[in-house]
C-alpha cells in the first residue's frame, strides 16, 4: 500500500505552528552555515580561480608567503637581468619586476584601525596583470614620484583613499591618481613605485620577483637548480600554485568555524526537532492506529513520519538561504593569517553551497524524525484505538 503521502501534507498545515518554530531553528542553523561558507567562498575567490601558469613568483627560500620573503636589491637585479627563462619584450626588457609587500595600520572609516596591504611596483607589474588589471578612475602613478593608486574595495573601507585624498605613509605624503579594480587580492591593496616605497618606510628589501616564463616551464626542476643558485638563491613557484597556498590558515579557520557552529545549532534544531514530532505522534496515536486497522504497513507509517520532517526540514533550508541570500555580494574584509593583512572581498552563496545548505536541511529533519517515526511504526493498532 502507498504511503499516505496528502495525510502527512494535511497534519504540517494543521500543525503549522510547531512546524513553523521547527523549520525556523532548522533556518537559522542553515542561515549560519551558509553565511560562514559563503565568507569563505568569497574570500578563497580571491586566490584560486585565477593565475596565470606563465607568471612565476620567485621569493626567498622558505618563504611561505611574499609577506615572509626578503631579498636584496643585487639579487633581485641578477635575477632579472640573467636568468633565461625570463621571457623579453620586443625591445629586449625582461617581463619582470621587483616588487615590496609590506602592511601599514590605517583608520577605517567606521572607526579602529587595520593592517593594510601595500605594493610597490615597477612598471612591468603593470603588464604582467593583463586584462585582469583595469583602471576604474583617474591615471596610472608616474614612477618616480609620490603617487599611488588604490583598490576600488578600499574606498568604502578605509580613510584617505579616494581619488585626490593625501595618503601619509611614514610621515611621507602620498597622493591618490587613479582607482584600479582587480579581480583578486590585489584587488584590495595600495600601489605605488617600489623605490618611493622603500625610502618612504625605511626599507631595503624586495619582497618578490614577478616574471614572465616560457610556456612549458618545469617549475620543479627550476627550483632545484634556484635554490642552490650561489649568487641569487631562490624558491620559484607558478601564480596559480603560490595563490592556492595562500587560503590555506584562514580558508581552514572559517571552515573549522561553519563545522563549530553547525554541530551546535544542528544539535539544537535536532532536539526541537524531535521533540516536535514526538508530540506530533502523541496526539496522532488514534489516527496512527487506525491506518494501521486498515492496512498500511508499519514500514508505511515509519516513512510517512519520515517524511514529515524531512518536508519540515526542507522548509527551514529554503527559509535558511533565503535569510542568508541578503548577504550575497556584501563587501567586507578580514585577515589573511597566511599574509597577517587585511583582505577585502564579497560573501558568495554560490549554487552549490546553496546545494549543500538544502542537504544539511533535510538531514536534520531526517535525524530529527528518525525516533518518533519509529515510535509511532511501534504502535500496536489496539493500544493506540485505547487512547481515545
Amino acid at each position: 500500500m502507498a504511503l499516505p503521502l496528502a495525510y502527512t501534507l494535511r497534519n504540517v498545515v494543521v500543525r503549522r505552528s510547531s512546524a513553523a518554530l521547527t523549520a525556523f531553528g532548522i533556518a537559522m542553523t542553515v542561515a549560519v552555515f551558509a553565511g560562514v561558507l559563503s565568507l569563505r567562498a568569497g574570500f578563497e575567490q580571491l586566490y584560486k580561480p585565477r593565475g596565470d601558469a606563465t607568471i612565476a613568483v620567485y621569493m626567498r627560500p622558505g618563504a611561505m608567503s611574499e609577506g615572509e620573503s626578503a631579498i636584496p636589491r643585487e639579487q633581485t637585479d641578477i635575477l632579472v637581468k640573467e636568468r633565461p627563462e625570463i621571457e623579453r619584450d620586443a625591445a629586449g626588457r625582461p617581463l619582470a619586476a621587483a616588487e615590496i609587500f609590506l602592511a601599514v595600520y590605517m583608520e577605517l572609516i567606521e572607526g579602529g584601525t587595520t593592517n593594510t596591504p601595500l605594493r610597490g611596483i615597477q612598471p612591468a607589474s603593470i603588464a604582467l596583470q593583463g586584462a585582469r588589471l583595469t583602471l576604474a578612475e583617474g591615471r596610472w602613478l608616474e614612477f618616480g614620484t609620490n603617487e599611488v593608486v588604490v583598490g576600488r574595495p578600499l574606498t568604502t573601507r578605509m580613510q584617505d583613499c579616494q581619488l585626490g585624498d593625501t595618503l601619509v605613509l611614514n610621515m611621507t605624503p602620498f597622493l591618490v591618481v587613479g582607482i584600479f579594480e582587480h579581480p583578486g587580492a590585489e584587488g584590495g591593496e595600495i600601489w605605488g613605485d617600489a623605490d618611493r616605497f622603500l625610502d618612504a618606510l625605511d626599507r631595503t628589501l624586495f619582497s618578490r620577483v614577478v616574471a614572465r616564463v616560457a610556456p612549458g616551464t618545469d617549475f620543479a626542476a627550476l627550483n632545484e637548480i634556484l635554490e642552490h643558485d650561489q649568487r641569487a638563491p631562490m624558491q620559484v613557484q607558478s601564480e596559480p600554485a603560490y595563490l592556492a597556498e595562500q587560503t590555506t590558515m584562514s580558508g581552514g579557520m572559517l571552515q573549522f568555524l561553519a563545522v563549530l557552529l553547525t554541530i551546535i545549532m544542528g544539535a539544537a534544531a535536532v532536539l526541537g526537532s524531535i521533540n516536535t514530532m514526538l508530540a506530533s505522534v502523541a496526539a496522532r496515536t488514534h489516527e496512527v492506529g487506525v491506518l494501521l486497522a486498515i492496512g498500511y504497513s508499519r514500514l508505511a507509517i515509519f516513512l510517512t513520519f519520515l517524511f514529515e520532517s524531512a518536508l519540515i526540514g526542507l522548509i527551514g533550508g529554503v527559509l535558511g538561504v533565503l535569510i542568508a541570500l541578503p548577504f550575497d555580494g556584501l563587501e567586507t574584509g578580514m585577515a589573511n593569517w597566511n599574509t597577517f593583512t587585511d583582505v577585502s572581498f564579497a560573501f558568495r552563496l554560490t549554487p552549490e553551497l546553496a546545494l549543500t545548505s538544502f542537504v544539511l536541511a533535510f538531514v536534520l529533519g531526517l535525524v530529527g524524525g528518525a525516533l518518533p517515526a519509529l515510535r509511532a511504526a511501534s504502535l500496536k493498532p489496539v493500544e493506540a484505538f485505547r487512547q481515545l
